[in-house]
C-alpha cells in the first residue's frame, strides 16, 4: 500500500525540499537549545525555529497528500493550528515559572 511512486516529479521534488528545510530548521532549534548559556536565551530557539520547521514539514505533508488524492488534507491543518497555539502558551508558561523561581531565590538569599 505504498502510495509513493503515484506522487508526480515535481511534488516529489517540492515535497523533499520543504522537509529538508523543516527538518534543517528544527536542527538550528535543537542546537541552539543545547548552545546558548541561560535559560532566557534557550527558550527562544526551540519555539521560534522548530514552529518555522513544523509548518515548513507540515506544508510537505499537506502538498504530497493533496497532490496523491487530489483534494485538500484538513489534518495536517489542523495540526498546524493546534501547534502553534500551544507553542507560544508553553513558552510563556516556562518563563513566567523561571521569572517566579529567580525572584523566590533572589529574595530568599540576598546579596551581600
Amino acid at each position: 500500500m505504498n502510495q509513493a511512486p503515484d506522487l508526480p516529479a515535481w511534488a516529489a521534488i517540492i515535497v523533499g525540499l520543504l522537509t529538508l528545510l523543516g527538518a534543517g530548521f528544527a536542527l538550528v532549534g535543537s542546537v541552539g537549545l543545547v548552545r546558548l548559556r541561560t535559560f532566557y536565551d534557550r527558550i527562544h530557539p526551540p519555539t521560534l525555529v522548530s514552529s518555522l520547521g513544523m509548518m515548513l514539514i507540515v506544508t510537505a505533508s499537506i502538498v504530497c497528500f493533496s497532490v496523491l488524492r487530489s483534494r485538500v488534507s484538513v489534518h495536517e491543518i489542523l495540526i498546524a493550528v493546534l501547534i502553534t497555539s500551544t507553542t507560544p502558551v508553553a513558552f510563556m508558561l516556562l518563563a513566567r515559572a523561571a521569572l517566579y523561581r529567580d525572584r523566590v531565590e533572589s529574595e530568599r538569599d540576598p546579596p551581600a
